[in-house]
C-alpha cells in the first residue's frame, strides 16, 4: 500500500511540473531555442499569425497553417520554437493554453 502512494504521489508531482514550466520573458527571446511564454494577445495580425505582449515586450507568434485560436485581450501561454521572422524574432507555436484552461495543439507545427 505504502509503495502505491508513493507512486501516485511521483506521478501527481511529475503531471504537475510540466505545467508548472517557468515562462520566459519576451524580451529574453533566443534564436533556435524552444520556450514558454505568457501574455496578451495585442493583435490579430493574419489568420494565422497574432502579437504576444508582456511587460517586457511583444513578439509575433505563428500557427500556420491553423487559424489563430484567440481573441485580441486573451492572456494566453504559448509553447514554441523561436526563430527569425521578417525583421524581428518570432515564436512558431506548438501549443497553446488559452486562459480557461484549454490546451490547442497545432498540427502543422514548425520544425
Amino acid at each position: 500500500m505504502k509503495m502505491f502512494a508513493l507512486a501516485v504521489m511521483v506521478a501527481f508531482v511529475s503531471v504537475s511540473s510540466v505545467k508548472a514550466e517557468p515562462m520566459t520573458p519576451l524580451a529574453d527571446l533566443q534564436r533556435g531555442t524552444m520556450v514558454s511564454v505568457e501574455g496578451i494577445v495585442e493583435r490579430i495580425l493574419d489568420e494565422d499569425e497574432f502579437r504576444l505582449a508582456d511587460d517586457t515586450g511583444s513578439v509575433g507568434v505563428y500557427v500556420g497553417p491553423n487559424w489563430v485560436p484567440v481573441n485580441a485581450g486573451e492572456r494566453v501561454r504559448v509553447q514554441g520554437f523561436v526563430d527569425d521572422g521578417i525583421g524581428s524574432r518570432e515564436i512558431y507555436a506548438r501549443m497553446l493554453t488559452r486562459e480557461d484552461g484549454t490546451d490547442v495543439e497545432f498540427s502543422h507545427r514548425y520544425d
